[in-house]
């Protein structure tokens, strides 16, 4: 997808103090997510209140604090934009759904022959989209993403959500 240059992320920082240490797989998952992410996405701010809106391209953080989660936005040169609250609530069972198929996947991928492995991968990929869909509702009048930004966003928050 093409979007304008100002329309997306250019940095992730993810803030994962106080979370216990991933696992090689979710280190892999989140390696693979922030890079595919500052690949290609798509990133908008929408205008809110009569004011313009904030040129991007976008610095990102995202945390979970008091419970939330929070994207904290910087223009590309550091100066805050904005941050965004998230209730987690509507993530808990995707993201629960998404960690167990995930385990499945990774056990499967060690012993299964490949038509299991299959099964269990598209299974992995519906609870992804899932979840992408989620989060692009959570987003709405916040932020503007196209699904592969939330799919590859859905990740780093899965890593988030259970370290």
């Amino acid at each position: 997808m093409i979007t304008p240059a100002t329309n997306r992320i250019c940095h992730i920082e993810i803030d994962d103090k106080g979370l216990a240490r991933p696992t090689a797989e979710i280190e892999q998952e989140r390696r693979v997510a922030i890079f595919d992410l500052l690949e290609e996405n798509s990133f908008a701010l929408p205008p809110r209140d009569g004011r313009p809106v904030p040129a991007g391209p976008y610095r990102l953080a995202l945390a979970i604090r008091e419970g939330r989660l929070v994207f904290d936005l910087a223009s590309e040169a550091g100066e805050a934009v904005g941050a965004f609250h998230l209730s987690l609530g509507p993530f808990r069972q995707v993201v629960k759904d998404y960690f167990q198929i995930c385990e499945s996947y990774f056990e499967a991928v060690k012993r299964l022959p490949p038509s299991q492995i299959e099964a269990i991968d598209m299974a992995r990929r519906g609870i992804h989209n899932e979840g992408a869909r989620v989060l692009q509702e959570r987003l709405e009048g916040k932020a503007g993403v196209d699904n592969d930004t939330a799919r590859r966003l859905f990740t780093l928050i899965c890593v988030l959500h259970w370290g």
